[in-house]
């Protein structure tokens, strides 16, 4: 989408819709008693006769046979719940229902361009700037839709520009820099969820690859490059070749360095990329197991943020690390009781080949060491358990220091992508032990989200480190299946505030 900032009043340029924000149960403002007489009082007519709701995010449509634009768009802003002073949590969550409640009534309409006019909607503690973020991440985000493999896809939505009015030229300048974040938060999810969403025969670790060169091409700031497995197994990356040994797809290892006008040390995030996952010689059972091409989430959400980084230009130093394979059964496929040695020279005993995300992590884990990263924050679709201990709303956290794992809640909650820390303990630890080797790769069915986290810990003593275990949230089940694109906001939020 293109979004536009200026100084502007009601009805002074042309559109196909006006947005304005109206509270129902409050006198009209002065722009809206100008929206009505546009619309010859059909906007009073119908809040008299309860046609807009007093409910945050109601919508009501309007034509305007006198205006610039032929309709006119009100979205409600009452809060039933509002006190003399609301909290900021209070009103970001209503800003957040009232951009999601545009933009679903804009993208199902025939409209090409809408004209928001921010200077109608006041939320307290909420500046210009957070108003441009939320909306542009909003609408961006509306517009997607998968269309790769299905050519019977509904129309895709008209809306391709929006211009955000304000009648304060100082507030445009804000208006403009948060612009800039909101549509390439929302760009980076985006690409995030269509590489999810891809089926395995397309997003193979190769095609991972050749889009990690994609994005690389014609930018200055960024550098991609990618390993095969003989360069793999010459630096020992036994653990993460063990995965595709079963696969007719070979492995890839890519690596991403975005460098933005910064040579401070480098925040590493490292995504698994299993582009199909089988269980190997372990095998999942058959219900469900379309939704492992998801298993990859992890690396789609790494390859977002870095899209996100490259729109905004961000003052940034970031690498990328992306273990990407396919793990299936074959001949040649690791075996449970099978040992191997990992980059870092500990052994494995793999008990089951199914837990298998760990296996691919721990050699990046090992492999970032190189860059003496200010911090590394791996994301994975790691573990099952971690489903059943928070559900689908929640990313499970974990770290080595308190810190950062500060850092991150708080970016969870700044923009809504929120996670929730776990314990790290010793204790938990202690279940990973094997009679054949340094250490096995599952721990028992206690705790089995903490033993994971707990066997990628043992990777990662050379520097801040942080687990996100994406596996309840990076996608949606059921009939409205789909990649979600988390954590590409919270990934983002914590990059750019520790740049």
């Amino acid at each position: 989408m293109q979004f536009i900032c200026k100084t502007a009043t009601l009805n002074q340029y042309k559109s196909d819709c006006t947005v304005i924000f109206v509270d129902p149960k409050a006198a009209l403002s002065t722009a809206a008693k100008q929206a009505d007489d546009l619309c010859e009082g059909a906007l009073t007519t119908a809040i008299q006769a309860g046609d807009l709701k007093a409910q945050t995010g109601s919508t009501l449509w309007l034509y305007s046979p006198n205006g610039n634009a032929a309709r006119v768009l009100v979205i409600a802003t009452h809060n039933k719940t509002a006190a003399p002073k609301q909290s900021h949590l209070v009103d970001i969550e209503a800003l957040r229902e009232l951009t999601q409640a545009t933009a679903k009534a804009l993208i199902t309409k025939d409209i090409a361009h809408a004209s928001i006019h921010l200077d109608t909607l006041i939320l307290e503690g909420i500046t210009a700037e957070a108003l441009a973020h939320e909306f542009s991440y909003s609408l961006e985000h509306a517009t997607y839709r998968y269309t790769a493999t299905k050519p019977s896809h509904a129309p895709l939505p008209q809306l391709k520009k929006a211009t955000f009015a304000h009648d304060n030229k100082d507030s445009v300048k804000l208006l403009k820099a948060g612009t800039t974040s909101g549509y390439a938060t929302a760009k980076g999810v985006n690409v995030a969820r269509e590489l999810g969403n891809l089926p395995g025969n397309i997003c193979t670790p190769t095609y991972l690859a050749q889009q990690a060169k994609k994005l690389a091409t014609n930018c200055t700031v960024l550098t991609t490059k990618v390993l095969n497995e003989a360069e793999m197994k010459k630096l020992g990356m036994h653990s993460l070749l063990s995965v595709s040994a079963g696969s007719d797809q070979p492995a890839k290892f890519i690596i991403m360095e975005y460098k933005g006008k910064t040579t401070k040390a480098p925040n590493v995030l490292v995504g698994k990329g299993i582009t199909f996952d089988t269980g190997g010689i372990s095998l999942k059972p058959g219900a469900g197991m379309d939704e492992m091409k998801f298993d990859m989430c992890g690396a789609a959400s790494v390859m977002g943020t870095f899209q996100a980084l490259v729109e905004m230009k961000a003052k940034a130093h970031v690498v990328g690390v992306i273990a990407a394979a396919e793990n299936m059964p074959n001949g040649h496929a690791t075996k449970p009781g099978d040992v191997v040695t990992s980059m870092a020279g500990k052994t494995i005993e793999i008990l089951n080949t199914d837990a298998e995300g760990r296996l691919v992590l721990c050699d990046a884990l090992t492999y970032v060491e190189r860059f003496k990263p200010k911090s590394v924050v791996d994301i994975a679709t790691l573990t099952g358990a971690c489903v059943i201990a928070l559900g689908h709303h929640a990313t499970g956290l974990y770290a080595n220091q308190q810190s950062l794992a500060d850092q991150l809640l708080a970016s969870g909650r700044a923009t809504h992508d929120r996670a929730w820390q776990m314990p790290l303990w010793d204790d938990y630890g202690k279940q990973l032990k094997s009679n054949f080797a340094d250490l096995a790769n599952i721990g028992g069915r206690a705790g089995g989200s903490i033993t994971a986290a707990c066997f990628l810990s043992e990777f990662t003593k050379a520097y801040p480190w942080a687990h996100l275990d994406i596996a309840g949230s990076a996608w949606h089940s059921g009939g409205n299946k789909g990649a979600t694109g988390r954590p590409v906001a919270l990934l983002l939020n914590y990059l750019l505030n520790n740049a």
